[in-house]
């Protein structure tokens, strides 16, 4: 039996005040969404239908869907109502990646779920992104690596997961302290250059900098405090930064599902960085959509380090 719809009330809303919503400003996503978890599942059908192969679109669409509490048991429904469905297939999958990272659900299941939506959709890169982020928190080396390849295969300028990879990256040697040599700026650098010049990967060497920075953060090699810390300072980091400031302000991409992530990282970066002109225009265009990730690192609360950020920067402390 499916499970009931989730409880509404006035105690649940104050619990979501602070909450970071995965969607963005995708209002049909958010749509799609919140039907889902009412168990109406053909607004999600109808979503990843009308989404069709715009892959970093169906991407984030599928795994914010997926994040959804009973995403799975909701999505089997559809499931046995169409079987051949490619697309519930993909969510399904997604959704037991999900489950599995939350400790909710065997890796081996999640694996199987993916494996069974590769079947149904062989061009999809969605679920090798679900793979990729399962085995990118539980996996070893190699396999991840060939998953990215995977992912790269069906769409080489994957944004998500891009960032996937410079997260696991940036995790290795976390006990060396700083290294301006470190192989996940190099990874970065070579996949910005790679992509076509109006590519949001533009921004992925600033990822890198801020996924290096809480892994050091962490091990006690920077500050806790991202703005005291040396880690932004530097020529290369400043190139950097102007060099990823410089791309958004001529290319901006206002239509990618995912650019959101990017200038939350990128205002993150010049608030550390001390550009305070330049956080201000970036805020301005986030508005409401601040992301927990960079905003967290290392261990902050997400959501006072946005707001102080931002208050600072636009001038309402």
């Amino acid at each position: 039996m499916s499970p009931p719809p989730p409880p509404l009330g006035r105690g649940r809303k104050r619990a979501a005040a602070h909450a970071f919503d995965a969607a963005l400003d995708d209002a049909e996503l958010a749509a799609a969404r919140a039907a889902l978890a009412q168990g109406r599942w053909q607004s999600a059908r109808s979503l990843l239908a009308r989404t069709g192969d715009d892959w970093d679109r169906r991407g984030h669409r599928v795994t914010v869907l997926a994040q959804e509490q009973y995403s799975a048991p909701w999505t089997r429904d559809w499931l046995l109502a169409e079987p051949d469905s490619a697309d519930a297939a993909v969510l399904l999958a997604l959704a037991q990646v999900y489950r599995a990272l939350r400790g909710k659900e065997k890796p081996v299941r999640a694996r199987e779920s993916c494996q069974a939506a590769v079947t149904l959709a062989p061009a999809d890169p969605t679920p090798w992104l679900g793979l990729l982020m399962l085995e990118s928190a539980l996996g070893a080396e190699a396999e991840v690596r060939r998953l990215f390849a995977e992912v790269r295969a069906r769409y080489p300028d994957h944004h998500h997961a891009h960032h996937v990879m410079v997260a696991r990256l940036a995790e290795h040697r976390s006990g060396t302290g700083a290294d301006p040599l470190h192989e996940v700026y190099d990874f970065a650098i070579e996949a910005a250059e790679r992509a076509p010049a109006d590519s949001p990967l533009a921004i992925l060497p600033v990822i890198a900098h801020a996924e290096r920075y809480r892994v050091l953060a962490a091990a006690g090699h920077e500050p806790r405090d991202a703005a005291a810390s040396g880690h932004w300072t530097g020529r290369r980091a400043r190139q950097v930064m102007r060099s990823a400031f410089d791309w958004w302000l001529e290319w901006e991409q206002e239509g990618h599902p995912r650019r959101l992530v990017d200038l939350n990282f990128l205002a993150h970066a010049k608030v550390c960085e001390g550009r305070g002109a330049e956080a201000a225009a970036l805020f301005h265009r986030i508005g409401e959509h601040a992301t927990p990730s960079p905003w967290s690192y290392p261990d902050r609360d997400p959501y006072s380090a946005f707001r102080i950020a931002r208050d600072t920067a636009l001038g309402t402390t």
